[in-house]
């Protein structure tokens, strides 16, 4: 039997338990939020908010507010400074820093080793065990396995707590044995220069026998493209013929598949999505057929959902899992084990099904385009560069858009930054494609375009090879998880990329 074989029957009771998400949702919903409840009842937090006197979902959104970054920093930076049981029990020594809000350049999430194991831990085993038993012939476990991740430091320089990626995090406390299955060695793997990363990387795993992937999107096709410059190879599966799979999450696929497909030809390839934030691990691709991710129900994450059509008013509507319907926008709210409570993590997203609880992500509460009343969001985006693509033979790499106000004439329209892998046959057709399509997908775009009366024919800007790299780079954000914004509602990010565009 193969090392995968025997490593296989580790997952099957897990396998087993997962059946329950269809039938007992609501029950596993009522079970952490309880769990969590107790465990916090006796800090800063629990006190406040009276925990001790809650009973049920209803005594907790009495007594809980909705929460974002901005509520909950002041005691974040506490805890940073060695404060304990402030939100969670305990000292909390590992912060997962994340993109910034209006206010701040970075947020820092507390990573408890509760949340460390309950969450983004168990998140990562049940990618496995899925993965498994919808591939009982799969050999991952008898080559190794690529790992892609960021960098960490000190926090405020306090003995043993670091402040960083959530991936450097997961790997600084990864349990030794999976070492064993993994590369590249450590110390690269926590490099901060991505540049000297990719390159070490790329030396270091050119003789090993990769089975499987892990990472972002984007970083990972970088690490990839280097694979094979240094090996001189055309594809990947020439440098490694047993690579089966790639578990990807961070950033919608869609643009970088056709970009993945050429590179590696392997009809037994899998591509598998999830979703693992620094703010903990919610949902996995669990049918190869359907694009929905599984909502994670029995973690240490309770989940509540705002409606996007509400976001914004004064009293909006909250509800829990079993409120949820198909079909709606929804900005997500969790409480977690990482003391989390009620806060707004900024991602959206649209559910398929609720027996058992699967969805999309659609974008972020702070990523769309509604300056004209169009409501356009990252999910139409993705929808309608993916169609453009393919009818016009083009790849993308990285995108960004934002509004162009009203000129003197009144005029205005939305601005794309696209920079291809590979150019459209023809740019005017692309843009026009793509200005019908999301007509198509998004019912208040099409009433601002109607004959050009409130909002004007997409422009697109093409930019130059490695743009959005060099931008990144000047934001010291180059690897990691760290992703370009997609949609803005201003010109800020826009107006920094484009005039980075005009050089060289």
């Amino acid at each position: 039997m193969s090392l995968t074989g025997i490593a296989g029957k580790f997952f099957l009771p897990r396998q087993k338990k997962l059946e329950r998400y269809n039938d007992y949702a609501e029950a596993l919903q009522h079970n952490v939020l309880h769990r969590l409840v107790c465990r916090a009842k006796y800090t800063e937090y629990g006190r406040n908010h009276l925990f001790n006197n809650i009973a049920s979902y209803d005594d907790f959104v009495r007594n809980v507010p909705v929460n974002t970054y901005e509520e909950l920093k002041d005691m974040i930076d506490r805890m940073r400074h060695g404060e304990a049981n402030v939100l969670w029990p305990g000292t909390v020594k590992w912060y997962a820093k994340s993109s910034g809000t209006t206010n701040d350049k970075s947020k820092f999430i507390p990573v408890t080793s509760e949340g460390l194991h309950r969450i983004h831990y168990q998140g990562g085993s049940d990618v496995v065990a899925l993965y498994l038993r919808n591939n009982p012939h799969s050999r991952m476990f008898d080559g190794k396995g690529l790992i892609l991740g960021g960098s960490h430091s000190p926090n405020y320089n306090l003995p043993g707590s670091i402040v960083g990626d959530l991936s450097a995090i997961l790997i600084e406390n990864i349990n030794p044995l999976v070492n064993l299955v993994r590369v590249p060695k450590k110390q690269t793997a926590l490099l901060s220069d991505f540049e000297i990363k990719r390159d070490r990387i790329a030396h270091e795993t050119l003789h090993s026998d990769v089975t499987n992937i892990s990472g972002v999107p984007s970083w990972m096709l970088s690490v990839l493209v280097r694979v094979l410059e240094i090996s001189g190879k055309k594809t990947i599966d020439e440098v490694w013929p047993n690579l089966e799979v790639f578990f990807h999450g961070g950033i919608a696929f869609t643009p970088y598949r056709s970009q993945y497909e050429k590179i590696i030809k392997s009809p037994r390839m899998h591509y598998m999505e999830t979703y693992n934030a620094s703010e903990g691990f919610f949902g996995i691709q669990d049918d190869p057929a359907d694009k929905s991710m599984l909502l994670m129900l029995d973690y240490d994450v309770f989940y509540e959902f705002m409606p996007m059509d509400e976001f914004g008013t004064e009293n909006p509507t909250v509800v829990p899992i079993w409120g949820v319907e198909k079909g709606r926008n929804y900005a997500m709210l969790i409480s977690t084990s990482c003391g989390l409570w009620r806060y707004m993590i900024g991602d959206t997203v649209k559910f398929t099904s609720t027996n058992p609880y699967k969805f999309v992500i659609t974008g972020r509460t702070r990523y769309f385009i509604n300056a004209f009343g169009e409501e356009l969001i990252q999910d139409n985006a993705e929808k309608g560069l993916e169609y453009a693509c393919e009818k016009t033979g083009a790849e993308i790499s990285e995108y960004t858009a934002a509004p162009v106000f009203m000129d003197s004439d009144a005029k205005c329209r939305h601005q794309w930054v696209i920079e291809f892998a590979k150019d459209p046959d023809d740019m005017q057709r692309f843009a026009d494609i793509l200005d019908r399509r999301l007509q198509e997908l998004n019912s208040d775009y099409e009433a601002k375009r109607f004959h050009n009366i409130t909002l004007q024919h997409l422009e697109i800007v093409k930019a130059r090879k490695g743009l959005f790299n060099d931008w990144l780079k000047s934001k010291n954000k180059l690897g990691g998880q760290h992703k370009v914004p997609r949609l803005m509602n201003d010109r800020k990010v826009i107006d920094s990329i484009l005039s980075m565009n005009k050089e060289r």
